[in-house]
């Protein structure tokens, strides 16, 4: 058995970082990775027409200048296989790789409180242990598997999204269906409608997406950027995202509808989830968002020529932004397409899969080749469930969520000593920018860790007030917002019907500031040992 200060788990671009920035700290580190490489959503997620929905000059690390400047993006929107280069190129220029163990997933963690440790076990049967252990697993890494009853009979092939496989998958000339339309579901139809023989969309709820003009990446905002990176880097830790915004939002009823259809043609021009942004209250004020959601509407009218599609592809079951928006290229208008079908699931819904396709509810055959799962993922607690984790009382960290998962700071929940959870239920998490957002925890991890070393305290743990308080905190963020009355993935319904929205939407840089002065109180709220 061996011994570590820090077993990271995950590959992706929080564990890239933390094995760097723990090793540099001098600790000694092991990184685990089921995958065969560095990657970690991006390893799987290769899928035709994966790209990043954030700007490539803000999804890449900002801890290094050097390596912010060396590094060339070629698309405003980086496509999955740059974005895997680049993390690759990371790897490499860090000399990381040497620190994790691929191919292995942690399987087992037992804190054993005696020798303040946890002891692991992986898929593969090694055994070590370590004083602190980091899930740097990611929010939407566990996908959901495909359950249609029928699916072992189809002859035909299928395929899941976010666990693309890597080889071939022909496309050419196939009868394809895709099930699913959120942003997996919204690229891969986009990417191959002119490539199959006929694709069939199966479509439950419709959402919301604006056009990502992908092109070249902005080269006057990135020279500024590389003119002064920890600079940058300051004002993004103390923004609402995490990234920087083109739009200067107003309240709706502050201008004139005439200068309100402008300001939304503008932002319909820029695209992106700057669209999030276009009034200040679009989303806390239902007529401010009626405004956004209709001009979307018509825009998808004035685009689908089939009157009735279009009306489908409408959604009128929540406002727009209560939702993941998507950003796509021609996706709208994929349905203008002789070879594209629209197929409504919740007038019908899948009944079962045969042996030659799909038969929906209203007795209808769809005959297939190739089917598509772009279900979405576990959000939250998927990745950490399955890595086993256990405290002393045998519970795993999700056991105390079942009112609301909610992790004090997202980092750290009670009852799991030294357990830190990157990005975890109660931080800002999938409302910012994913790579600052992981540099500001990891980093905050270990000045932690460096405290307790420099004090002589051997554990940390959230004291369930502080937890609890934290958790009013996050409800009080989120209460005025829209979404939190939505059913998203962001929103966790308890036994008792109560709504808890996970993240914490109090802004990112509000965020930062809790953290800094919880470690500058001495890491007030939690109980060191």
């Amino acid at each position: 058995m061996t011994d570590f200060d820090v077993v990271v788990v995950g590959a992706g671009i929080g564990g890239i970082y933390a094995v760097h920035r723990f090793r540099d700290q001098g600790l000694s580190v092991l990184g685990l990775e089921a995958a065969p490489e560095v990657g970690g959503v991006w390893f799987h997620n290769r899928y035709p027409g994966a790209r990043v929905d954030v700007e490539s000059y803000d999804y890449c690390y900002y801890f290094s200048p050097e390596i912010y400047c060396e590094w060339t993006w070629t698309e405003k929107y980086a496509a999955q296989p740059e974005i895997l280069a680049y993390l690759n190129f990371v790897a490499d220029k860090l000399d990381i790789r040497k620190h994790f163990r691929f191919e292995t997933a942690l399987a087992g963690a037992q804190w054993v409180p005696d020798e303040a440790r946890y002891h692991l076990r992986t898929s593969v049967g090694d055994t070590a242990t370590c004083r602190f252990l980091v899930m740097a697993t990611g929010n939407l890494s566990a996908a959901r598997d495909p359950h249609f009853p029928g699916l072992a009979d189809f002859s035909g092939e299928w395929v899941q999204a976010s666990h693309w496989p890597d080889r071939h998958i022909e496309l050419a000339g196939r009868r394809v269906g895709v099930i699913g339309t959120g942003s997996s579901g919204v690229q891969t139809i986009s990417a191959i409608a002119d490539q199959v023989g006929h694709l069939t969309v199966f479509q439950r709820s419709p959402n919301f997406s604006v056009p990502a003009h992908n092109g070249p990446i902005d080269t006057t905002l990135w020279a500024q950027i590389k003119q002064d990176v920890k600079g940058e880097r300051a004002k993004l830790l103390a923004s609402a995202g995490a990234r920087h915004m083109e739009l200067d939002p107003v309240p709706a009823a502050s201008i004139t509808p005439q200068e309100q259809q402008e300001r939304l043609e503008r932002a319909w021009s820029i695209g992106g989830h700057g669209f999030n942004r276009v009034f200040t209250d679009q989303s806390t004020n239902q007529a401010a968002n009626d405004i956004v959601s209709e001009f979307v509407r018509n825009k998808i009218r004035s685009i689908v020529h089939d009157p009735g599609v279009a009306e489908l592809l409408c959604p009128e079951d929540h406002p727009i932004g209560s939702r993941r928006l998507c950003v796509d290229t021609d996706y709208f208008a994929t349905y203008n397409r002789d070879n594209v079908s629209l197929v409504d699931v919740r007038s019908a819904p899948i009944e079962r899969i045969t042996e030659t396709g799909i038969r929906t509810a209203d007795g209808k055959e769809h005959e297939l080749d190739l089917i598509i799962f772009a279900l979405g993922f576990h959000a939250f607690t998927g990745a950490l469930d399955a890595a086993g984790i256990r405290n002393e009382s045998g519970a795993a960290p999700s056991d105390a969520w079942a009112e609301a998962p909610c992790a004090l700071l997202g980092l750290m929940t009670a009852g799991f000593p030294n357990l830190f959870i990157l990005t975890g239920p109660g931080s800002p998490s999938v409302l910012a920018s994913l790579t600052v957002h992981n540099e500001q925890n990891i980093d905050w991890v270990a000045d932690c860790i460096a405290y307790l070393d420099a004090t002589g305290y051997s554990t940390i743990v959230p004291s369930e007030e502080a937890q609890a308080a934290w958790a009013r905190n996050v409800s009080d963020a989120a209460a005025p917002l829209l979404r939190y009355h939505v059913s998203n993935y962001m929103v966790h319904v308890s036994r008792d019907g109560g709504r808890h929205f996970i993240p914490y939407a109090g802004g990112f840089g509000t965020y930062v500031e809790h953290c800094d002065r919880v470690a500058r109180n001495g890491y007030e709220g939690f109980l060191l040992k």
